[in-house]
């Protein structure tokens, strides 16, 4: 069947076996193990999901004509639910934590991680996302400080997750043929991580710091607090640095202080 991808929902299939063998080897699956995937499409990696025997699949899928052919293709064998990702994510509820593939869409890959990022219980659902992004967002996501591409994707990921690149994929591999490569990245929650009130507080921060990633810290944690200079002292800040070169923790730190002024 000839199925024309949509470039509204941001589909490029991906259609090379030796790498869709690599991503489905990175989820380590086991018997017992419940398997979500995001975006199907016309179910090629969900073959070699298949293959390896999981408790349970289920694929979310926007697209409603590429939900029926899943459907038709796979039966009983898998769940399909036709809905968009960031509108049910939330409402998955599973007794132990689960392991996520994906082929995400370049238009909305970014919103997705945020949206499971911002979810409290993360390590109790999820025990590993297996993701494909456009090269140039996992750079940004896998980032180390004092680096051009460290942000506030990097800090917020870092935050909540341990982060891997596994490898670059050429658009070949692709249909139709993406102008930019593609990387695998596997993300895996951390059990323990320091908690803030409130993740929009933390994103707010990075927000205003890397807004001006070239400019001296300064002017941001001006921005941030009427003291900027006592509270610079507290955390033992240079005030010269430039945004990328502050820690993910130093930036957990000033969320603490913010939160405390803004609570």
């Amino acid at each position: 069947m000839s199925i024309k991808p949509k470039k509204s929902l941001g589909q490029n299939f991906l259609n090379n076996s030796k790498i869709l063998k690599t991503i489905v080897d990175q989820g380590n699956i086991k018997k017992d193990d419940i398997v979500l995937e995001i975006g199907p499409g016309v179910g090629n990696l969900t073959d070699y999901i298949l293959k390896k025997n999981p408790k349970k699949i289920i694929v979310v899928e926007k697209d409603k004509k590429l939900s029926e052919i899943v459907k038709k293709k796979y039966g009983n064998d898998i769940e399909v639910i036709n809905e968009d990702i960031l509108l049910c994510y939330k409402d998955f509820k599973f007794h132990s934590p689960i392991k996520v593939f994906g082929n995400l869409p370049y238009n909305i890959s970014t919103k997705i991680l945020i949206s499971l990022i911002k979810i409290s219980n993360l390590n109790k659902l999820y025990e590993k996302f297996i993701f494909i992004f456009q090269k140039e967002v996992a750079d940004r996501i896998i980032a180390e400080e004092n680096t051009k591409n460290y942000g506030r994707l990097s800090i917020l990921t870092s935050w909540k997750m341990k982060k891997s690149k596994i490898i670059d994929i050429d658009p070949i591999y692709f249909f139709p043929k993406p102008k930019v490569w593609s990387s695998l990245i596997t993300l895996t929650p951390k059990l323990n991580f320091e908690a803030v009130s409130n993740v929009k507080n933390l994103e707010h921060i990075t927000n205003i710091f890397f807004n001006q990633r070239r400019k001296m810290i300064k002017k941001p944690m001006k921005q941030l607090f009427k003291n900027f200079d006592l509270v610079a002292k507290k955390l033992s800040l240079d005030l010269n640095l430039r945004p990328q070169n502050l820690s993910k923790n130093k930036y957990i730190e000033i969320c603490k202080i913010y939160e405390n002024l803004v609570d």
